[in-house]
């Protein structure tokens, strides 16, 4: 295991308490108490994950998240001291895959780390697996399509960059098209944990996803909510 793990988080107790948690399960580590050292390193240092902590001197965490989307699509972890719902949806919304609550158990952490980076390693296996003899599975709708084996989306034509998190949520729609799909269904599908009822985390990813495919918001043309029960493309 020598994946690389960028922590950056202000509160030094914090960045020093993963820091210890994440060397002692075998993780490389960049250490930063700052946005703009971060940002540095996360632009000329191969990473493999980053934590960021979303209220920092300098630059913010929201910043920092952005900027490494424009570029990689490794598995981003926010950190969040408030208990509203809002930082964790904005955190979601501009592309980070998970979201941890201040204050937490730093064993939680490394659970979580542990399981983005599964999910990012057989996202990235999948992609590189080239098959010779089955056919690529694909769907085409209207325009929009999407194919599993070569984990690649279009729409009429054009690459849309989409996180594994959100091509797995699109994948799975598409892979129910016609059908609605619930809320908890699709979190437990994509992420493999139990869905909470209060847990705005599918919301914040279609979102996303919405504003890639470039929907408009009263009257979307591929992902369509169904109020009170859940999502479908149809």
């Amino acid at each position: 295991m020598n994946e690389t793990i960028l922590v950056v988080d202000d509160e030094r107790e914090i960045a020093d308490l993963l820091e210890v948690y994440l060397k002692n399960d075998g993780y490389n580590v960049k250490k930063y108490y700052n946005g703009t050292d971060a940002l540095r390193c996360a632009e000329t240092e191969n990473i493999d994950l980053a934590i960021l902590d979303v209220m920092l001197p300098d630059v913010d965490g929201f910043r920092i998240c952005q900027t490494i989307r424009k570029s990689h699509f490794y598995p981003i972890i926010m950190l969040t001291a408030k208990v509203e719902d809002t930082d964790k949806i904005m955190g979601l919304t501009i592309g980070a895959d998970d979201y941890i609550t201040k204050p937490f158990n730093p064993l939680e952490v490394i659970a979580r780390v542990k399981t983005q980076l599964r999910r990012y390693v057989r996202y990235n296996n999948a992609a590189n697996t080239e098959k010779e003899i089955m056919p690529a599975a694909e769907h085409d709708i209207r325009g929009l399509v999407i194919n599993k084996d070569m984990h690649k989306c279009t729409l009429y034509g054009k690459e849309v960059q989409l996180t594994p998190i959100e091509f797995l949520i699109l994948w799975y729609l598409c892979e129910h098209y016609g059908k609605v799909v619930s809320s908890e269904e699709l979190f437990e599908a994509v992420w493999g944990e139990k869905y909470l009822n209060n847990n705005n985390t599918v919301m914040a990813h279609i979102g996303r996803l919405r504003e890639k495919l470039h929907e408009p918001a009263k009257k979307p043309k591929f992902i369509k909510t169904v109020w009170g029960v859940g999502y479908t493309i149809e």
